[in-house]
């Protein structure tokens, strides 16, 4: 999370060191990032067994459990007190890797402890596995090690905004995130999905017959060290070694109270004997190693009845079922409603009304229904029917082809015009803390507030006589509707509601403009040039900022001193080239799009999305197309191909430099 370089000179160094191996192919080296890169899609993945089982571990939940064991493990080694190392209990998809000659040569699934799948070709995807390490310099000629794949919460959180976005159910943790990436079958996409793993245990090895540079080590710590002078990300910062079970118990409640603190998700603590000789004289069952122990921490997981389905029509005149179940504490809170997403989700799960549902929260995550506990069924369940018209305005519910959600089409549907004022006014979007769902509700009742720009224009005078409402709740709602109006651009955008754009994208956005009135030249091409969006979501910004009376909300609201503008965005100036417009096609070889666009806004200039009279450049690169065609018709416009371009931008820099 701290890069030494940028995307853009990384992307330029990689293009180099791509050339130069295709002129020198005797340079290639094992470790290249381009040895990472796959070929094609993974058609299967064989069966491999492990060289050293992959035991589960003995769990605790309790403090009595971590006791019993200390006192099984000091009898079983004739000590009196033994030294413990205690690292997190990462939850993640457990993978063995295999290097031979410092080379990685093979990765593998847990499976059934026995037996795992080969997924060498993904795990090569992730970058934080070197695909070289100097095991000989410990001394060791070949090696299996064990560890996890994880995803940061911070990437899994935006993984599902996106998924949220699309009316598509979240997945339920970063674990089974992990898990269903690893088996993903084209291996590129597996590189997209921002996949990390740690790894912990040392669990096979053959020594080398010479002498070694460093001393293999003898302790499990000693091995987490290890492993991160090689360069794998080990728990070796997060553990903690000490001396007897008390100081394990100390730790262990210290780690649940920080937990969340943590980038990843982790379950509990594991405690390992450190000394490695001592592990090996303990044993191990067929089930778990008797050197180590599990202790868990309080689930996230709970089961509960479902007792109805309500359905909520949402901003975009979604219909989502949201469960209703008996209230049930996970994860330090109350959970008594849990939405369902879709119709196809109920569908896939075989939900009822009456089930016993397993759910889940997961740090940040929101309540999800797991499944139904089928075996306890008895017969009382009922199936879960859709309404075919809107449960607020009546009006017939439709579905596309193309999506999972039922909507209602009524632009006038009170629900909609509610909830897209609710969203506009919540903790992420415009953060108007005096004026929740609640009031926000009861003014549209009562006729004071009908649209999102009302806000801005309440009639206080009548708030007065409303119960509730005395000077102090007045003054409240005032300050926190004018603290609005200075809110960060990227606040505004996510407030609007559009379609598909959560809090990252709303900042993609943000960042990519002066105004948001900017927003109405990009096309969708221009639009899927930036960074995490694709073409549905380029279609649905330039939907929305192409439609008359979305620009006429956007007027009012900036009418009503709301901050439309980019603060923090680096002004054109007087450039040389100010006052020009440019337009981008076809493909540049030199540079990416957006460092030629970067030139030009660097220079003073201005980029447009579309061709028009208003354009001065076009910029044609390989393979231009109906952009091109459309400029060679309007005399105004000048065509420049890249190295025209190029000699524009220099002229324009020696005349700055010389000036």
């Amino acid at each position: 999370s701290d890069p030494v370089l940028s995307d853009a000179e990384y992307d330029r160094l990689f293009a180099a060191l791509k050339a130069l191996e295709a002129s020198h192919p005797e340079v290639v080296e094992a470790d290249s990032p381009t040895q990472r890169v796959a070929g094609g899609l993974t058609r299967a993945f064989p069966p491999v067994a492990h060289r050293v089982p992959m035991l589960s571990l003995e769990n605790s939940y309790n403090e009595q459990d971590l006791t019993d064991w200390d006192k099984r493990a000091r009898e079983s080694t004739g000590l009196k007190d033994l030294e413990y190392c205690v690292e997190p209990k990462f939850d993640g998809a457990g993978i063995s890797l295999i290097y031979e000659g410092d080379t990685l040569t093979r990765g593998a699934t847990r499976g059934d402890g026995e037996t795992g799948e080969e997924i060498t070709v993904n795990v090569r995807q992730i970058r934080a596995i070197p695909l070289t390490a100097k095991f000989s310099s410990y001394g060791i000629g070949q090696a299996e090690i064990r560890g996890e794949v994880m995803i940061n919460k911070d990437i899994f959180k935006k993984f599902n905004e996106q998924r949220a976005a699309e009316s598509l159910p979240p997945l339920a943790n970063p674990r089974n995130a992990a898990s269903g990436s690893l088996r993903m079958v084209d291996p590129r996409e597996v590189g997209k999905r921002g996949l990390t793993a740690i790894l912990y245990h040392l669990s096979f090895f053959q020594s080398l017959p010479r002498k070694s540079l460093h001393p293999t080590p003898g302790t499990h710590s000693g091995v987490l060290e290890m492993l991160r002078a090689l360069g794998f990300r080990s728990p070796a910062g997060e553990m903690k070694v000490v001396r007897g079970i008390g100081e394990v118990i100390a730790f262990c409640r210290e780690a649940e109270l920080r937990r969340d603190e943590l980038p990843f998700e982790i379950d509990g603590m594991v405690i390992k004997v450190n000394d490695l000789n001592l592990q090996e004289q303990m044993g191990m069952t067929t089930h778990h190693p008797r050197w180590a122990m599990a202790f868990k921490f309080k689930p996230r997981q709970g089961t509960s009845k479902l007792r109805r389905v309500e359905f909520q029509v949402g901003r975009t005149g979604s219909v989502t079922p949201v469960a209703k179940i008996d209230p049930v504490p996970i994860g330090g809170v109350t959970v008594s409603s849990v939405s369902l997403f879709n119709e196809d989700v109920v569908r896939e799960k075989d939900l009822r009304i009456g089930d016993t549902v397993l759910v889940e929260r997961a740090g940040d995550v929101i309540p999800y229904i797991v499944k139904p506990m089928e075996g306890l069924r008895d017969g009382t369940e009922k199936p879960i029917v859709f309404p075919t018209r809107c449960p607020v305005c009546g009006d017939e519910l439709v579905r596309s082809p193309d999506e999972s959600a039922w909507r209602c089409v009524n632009a006038s549907c009170e629900a909609q015009v509610v909830e897209r004022i609710i969203h506009f006014v919540s903790k992420d979007a415009m953060d108007i803390r005096s004026l929740g769902e609640t009031n926000v509700k009861k003014f549209y009742g009562l006729g004071l507030l009908r649209d999102i720009p009302g806000i801005y224009s309440l009639d206080f005078e009548k708030l007065k006589s409303l119960e509730g409402f005395g000077p102090r709740s007045l003054q409240n709602l005032r300050e926190a509707i004018n603290h609005s109006r200075a809110q960060p651009l990227h606040r505004l955008i996510y407030g609007l509601g559009i379609r598909y754009v959560g809090e990252t994208t709303a900042k993609t956005l943000a960042a990519a403009v002066q105004d948001i009135g900017d927003l109405e030249d990009w096309d969708v091409e221009r639009l899927t040039s930036l960074e995490d969006i694709g073409p549905k979501v380029a279609e649905s910004v330039h939907r929305f900022f192409s439609n008359r009376d979305n620009l006429h909300l956007l007027k009012k609201i900036r009418d009503a001193g709301v901050n439309t503008r980019n603060t923090h965005h680096k002004a054109a100036g007087s450039g040389t080239l100010q006052g020009k417009t440019f337009l981008f096609t076809g493909t540049l070889t030199g540079m990416k799009r957006s460092e030629a666009e970067e030139l030009v806004e660097a220079h003073g200039g201005k980029l447009l999305g579309s061709v028009s009279t208003h354009l001065n450049y076009l910029v044609a690169g390989a393979e231009a197309g109906s952009k091109l065609e459309k400029a060679k018709k309007i005399p105004s416009v000048t065509i420049l191909d890249e190295e025209a371009f190029g000699n524009l931008i220099g002229a324009h820099k020696k005349g700055t430099h010389g000036s």
